[in-house]
């Protein structure tokens, strides 16, 4: 429609970013109340929180045959670690240091690889699949008769979910990172024909455990942006079923942001521009 009077193009921009800002202060508002609602989830729903914990890590009805987010997350932390392992004896054999292609699994998988590859898969299964879910609740009525019912429906329906992620993303994370390094070693190992001997040594060496305590408090953070971001797009849902995917587009665009955010921001506040580590000799 046309803008009627003086200064439209204008108004119109003033009022998009006008709407911009408030839906940014209502997903604060509702990520504050998810959160400040967890404790009541768990102690008033807890047989919810262990039914989603089951259905996000091993899944149900088709998604259990292929183990639903641990398959999904495991195969591509294999294929990082490998296509890792990969590149890293192909360039460095290039300046005849080959034998550092431990550093590199060590190095790249816990800082960078594994936890990004992990907030991929979680946005792309847990994140997509709780927003459909929420978002047909919403849209079937389902969740303004659990109002009805005086169930509130925040801790119930988001507040479970976020806490199911929280705990499932322990272990899933935990299976991808030994993963990514099984997948390294045996590739540089088995299909390159490098020494384990050699290849250990320098893995050890660099594997650092605070990076890896790191990397798990960052996991934590991506599942919890994660699950509140595709949480509140499917709490919000409207507009029958094209409304629904409407709302998962904008979960996983949002999720997958948030993701390389946190791991850029990560890297910047605790290894900065130095790495954090010292090659020499």
């Amino acid at each position: 429609m046309a803008q009627i009077g003086k200064f439209g193009r204008t108004r119109a921009r003033v009022a998009r970013t006008s709407r911009s800002i408030d839906d940014v202060g209502r997903q604060a508002v509702f990520f504050a109340r998810a959160i400040a609602h967890i404790p009541w989830a768990i102690r008033k729903h807890p047989k919810e929180v262990l039914r989603l914990v089951a259905e996000i890590s091993m899944g149900t009805g088709a998604l259990a045959v292929i183990g639903g987010t641990v398959a999904v997350v495991g195969f591509l932390t294999l294929a990082s670690g490998g296509t890792i392992a990969i590149q890293g004896f192909s360039s460095l054999g290039n300046i005849g240091v080959e034998a550092l292609t431990g550093f590199f699994s060590a190095f790249i998988n816990v800082r960078i690889a594994a936890p990004v590859i992990a907030g991929i898969g979680l946005s792309a299964t847990i994140g997509a699949g709780s927003t459909a879910q929420i978002g047909a609740m919403r849209i079937s009525e389902e969740i303004d008769a659990l109002e009805s019912m005086a169930i509130s429906s925040v801790p119930y329906v988001v507040s479970t979910r976020v806490t199911a992620g929280m705990i499932a993303i322990l272990p899933l994370y935990s299976l991808a990172l030994v993963g990514s390094f099984l997948a390294g070693r045996f590739t540089t190992v088995v299909l390159f024909g490098q020494s384990s001997g050699l290849y250990d040594h320098y893995f050890t060496t660099f594997l650092d455990p605070v990076d890896v305590a790191w990397s798990f408090v960052q996991v934590l953070v991506m599942a919890l942006l994660v699950m509140l971001i595709h949480t509140y797009y499917g709490y919000n849902a409207s507009g029958g079923p094209s409304g629904v995917g409407t709302a998962v587009g904008r979960g996983v665009r949002l999720s997958l942001i948030c993701v390389v955010a946190v791991t850029l921001l990560v890297s910047l506040a605790l290894y900065g521009g130095s790495g954090n580590f010292n090659l020499s000799g």
